[in-house]
């Protein structure tokens, strides 16, 4: 099952930066047709000041439900690591933060985003910025080796939740911070109407619950754990998705709204521990 979650993750977002290279238009996730400016989703995540900097391709290829680069406290001389880079817009707006004496990684298991991605890399003129091709269960990085982990709602896209939180602990250096946008839902939901509103909400989404995401950060060995609501999705966001799939929606609104979030999720690594990711 996991094999085919991936190979399905990397078709619908090799097809999304095929589609921005060949001028097609904008990468699309929700409910709103590709090329319009509707989803509540993935619309009006970044200010004009930070997507006027950036190549066009960069904003048009993401995929996101937040803007991590914008909650995430960076300083110069960082070493940053995107998990799930797609087109690059978060690791190109991290770059300018940390500045030539940091670095800004981006990790992605796509060719086409990886392409599109150095492309966008390359017409910023960034520098300080480097493309990796993996996957998120296990990082090509060395242990202790970045101050900061981002990524913009793409762990709900893994199998393996636990691999994905126990490598980002892995690859911080001790202290280092946990910083990510992600799909979390909030309370129980039927599993029905949990599976429709996830393939809406995340593309292809298996969200965790906000109690399995705190635990599964505390599994790995992550302390100072928040999960901070940024965008709340409303039953009529998602009426038209759930309509088609057959589906009342005001009966079932009450099981729904309010449930679904889009979330800023925090931890960070202990200053000292005992295990061995922990030391050099």
């Amino acid at each position: 099952m996991t094999g085919q979650i991936k190979e399905v993750v990397k078709a619908k977002y090799g097809e999304a930066a095929r589609r921005v290279t060949a001028g097609i238009g904008s990468a699309c996730c929700g409910a709103a047709p590709c090329g319009t400016d509707v989803d509540p989703i993935t619309r009006d995540l970044y200010d004009a000041s930070q997507t006027t900097m950036l190549p066009d391709d960069a904003v048009k290829a993401s995929l996101g439900c937040g803007n991590p680069t914008a909650l995430a406290e960076l300083n110069p001389g960082e070493v940053v690591l995107d998990l799930g880079s797609g087109g690059g817009i978060d690791v190109l707006l991290s770059a300018k933060r940390v500045g030539p004496t940091g670095k800004a990684y981006g990790l992605d298991m796509t060719d086409d985003m990886l392409a599109l991605a150095r492309e966008n890399q390359k017409r910023a003129g960034a520098q300080n910025v480097e493309f990796l091709k993996g996957e998120i269960e296990s990082i090509p990085l060395p242990d202790n080796s970045v101050d900061v982990i981002i990524s913009n709602c793409v762990i709900n896209l893994s199998a393996d939740k636990g691999r994905v939180l126990s490598e980002a602990f892995r690859v911080l250096k001790p202290g280092g911070r946990f910083a990510v946008s992600d799909v979390v839902v909030r309370g129980t939901v039927p599993d029905e109407i949990r599976k429709s509103m996830l393939l809406w909400v995340g593309c292809i989404a298996g969200a965790l619950s906000d109690v399995d995401y705190t635990s599964k950060l505390a599994t790995a060995g992550f302390e100072n754990i928040d999960i901070e609501p940024t965008r709340i999705y409303s039953i009529e966001d998602a009426r038209t998705v759930l309509s088609g799939q057959g589906i009342e929606v005001d009966a079932i609104a009450p099981e729904v709204e309010g449930k679904f979030i889009s979330a800023f999720v925090r931890a960070t690594k202990p200053e000292k521990c005992c295990a061995p990711s922990c030391c050099t």
